[in-house]
């Protein structure tokens, strides 16, 4: 299969990053493992488990993303993507290897992106089948207005205070209350 060019992420991530690098890798490597492309529509689930520069090339590359409903962020700190192939039921798992950047890069960030782009995959990366429930489609919520500030909000993230329809950055204010 043939990717977008590393430059070609780092144009839609904004710079050139070690972490960018990484995640260019850990998608390429998942979408290799799955036999897929980019997704068009949520054929394609990513459950990614940091929100760092990598998470662009997931989404850039593997066309998973929040608004289309197949990119699920949990936070974990996790330098981690499992992806999911709908079609097939197909799961891998990515995991960086945490020894895997020589001591002798780590101290210039041009020296570890080239040898991240460059190093055997084996090098890097865990690569590993798994098996998940498949991960529910994207739901279309009903929107109604929070009477306090007018704001459109999913029916599902608003509270009721006192008759009012509250979202929850009003409710906060009303209350006092955190989630």
């Amino acid at each position: 299969m043939t990717y977008a060019t590393f430059q070609t992420v780092s144009r839609f991530h904004g710079h050139v990053c070690p972490g960018l690098a990484m995640g260019y890798r850990m998608t390429v490597a998942a979408l290799d493992a799955l036999r897929e492309e980019r997704a068009e529509d949520e054929e394609l689930v990513a459950i990614v488990e940091n929100d760092a520069c990598g998470v662009d090339a997931v989404q850039y590359l593997a066309g998973c993303t929040f608004g289309k409903g197949n990119l699920i962020f949990r936070d974990y700190g996790k330098s981690v993507y499992t992806f999911y192939a709908r079609e097939t039921g197909e799961g891998v798992r990515i995991c960086w290897r945490d020894s895997a950047l020589p001591e002798a890069v780590r101290a210039d960030r041009t020296a570890s992106i080239d040898w991240i782009l460059a190093a055997p995959q084996d090098a890097l990366l865990t690569v590993r089948r798994v098996r998940l429930d498949p991960p529910a489609h994207a739901v279309l919520r009903h929107s109604v207005v929070c009477d306090a500030c007018g704001e459109r909000v999913m029916e599902t993230k608003t509270h009721t205070v006192d008759g009012q329809t509250l979202c929850i950055p009003c409710w906060r204010e009303r209350t006092g209350m955190e989630d």
